[in-house]
């Protein structure tokens, strides 16, 4: 009924899936900073979640996990698990009652698996996407450009509803949680393709930035203009006024983890201008 991907790249540890299920993100995906991530599908075994990641804290391997929690688990032959740990290989299972089409592959630090799939061409699709991902981009992005190869092979056999992506990462979410990105769409005709559009929409109010302008010159002319056409007119000329004022409008925008004083963030740049045009 699901197709997940779950995945280690330097300190980050996460999980993208997509199902003909409500609220996948709900039931499929856990992971923890410095212990790693499970995706547990198919009639999921929710107790999977905390028992796996109590199994990766104590230094088990991921095979390991994957062979405890099946062995003491009655329904497992209905079951299906990835997990990946702070080393070593991913590890995925798929029990021999799981609905046609089934199976999943596993590589050092990832693993994919799905069920009730259009066929083996979907986790072929989301393996071949993840290995010629750049290791130096986001994990998150990754792991959504998988799941993006995996929907386009056909993903689930029954359509489409709902996607999530989760990602840990020491001290990289909001305030300095470990949780950097948890996105669910629970209900929706196209939910990866939304599932993109909130990757986007988290990578403008919460990624790092990467690229900043002074405002000085044409771009802080520009930058007052623009606020006093969005009824945020800086108080003065002073730099000081620009500052606040823009410091302002960025509050109401929930873009206020962007703004530094006397610097403009490009990203934010892009966002005023089309705010502005929008009226």
């Amino acid at each position: 009924m699901t197709y997940s991907i779950v995945a280690r790249a330097g300190d980050a540890f996460g999980v993208a899936v997509a199902s003909r299920f409500l609220a996948v993100g709900a039931v499929v995906p856990a992971a923890e900073v410095a212990t790693g991530a499970i995706a547990t599908q198919s009639y999921a075994n929710v107790a999977y979640r905390p028992q796996g990641l109590t199994l990766l804290r104590t230094g088990v391997a991921a095979a390991d996990v994957v062979a405890g929690l099946t062995a003491a688990d009655p329904d497992r032959d209905r079951r299906q698990l990835g997990v990946v740990g702070p080393t070593g290989p991913g590890a995925t299972f798929t029990g021999a009652g799981c609905h046609d089409w089934a199976g999943g592959e596993a590589g050092d630090g990832w693993a994919i698996q799905g069920n009730l799939l259009a066929g083996p061409q979907v986790v072929t699709a989301m393996r071949d996407a993840w290995l010629a991902s750049d290791p130096q981009t986001p994990l998150a992005h990754r792991l959504l450009a998988a799941l993006r190869a995996g929907d386009a092979a056909g993903g689930d056999r029954r359509g489409r509803q709902s996607a999530a992506l989760l990602v840990v990462a020491p001290g990289q979410g909001y305030g300095g949680s470990d949780t950097q990105v948890d996105l669910r769409v629970d209900d929706h005709p196209d939910p990866v393709t939304e599932l993109g559009r909130l990757l986007d929409l988290h990578d403008l109010l919460f990624a790092p930035s990467t690229s900043r302008s002074e405002l000085t010159g044409a771009v802080a002319e520009e930058v007052r203009d623009l606020l006093t056409r969005l009824g945020h007119a800086p108080e003065d000329e002073s730099v000081r006024a620009l500052d606040a004022a823009l410091a302002d409008w960025a509050a109401g925008q929930n873009l206020e983890e962007r703004v530094t004083p006397g610097m403009i963030d490009l990203r934010v740049l892009a966002h005023l201008r089309a705010c502005a045009e929008e009226g």
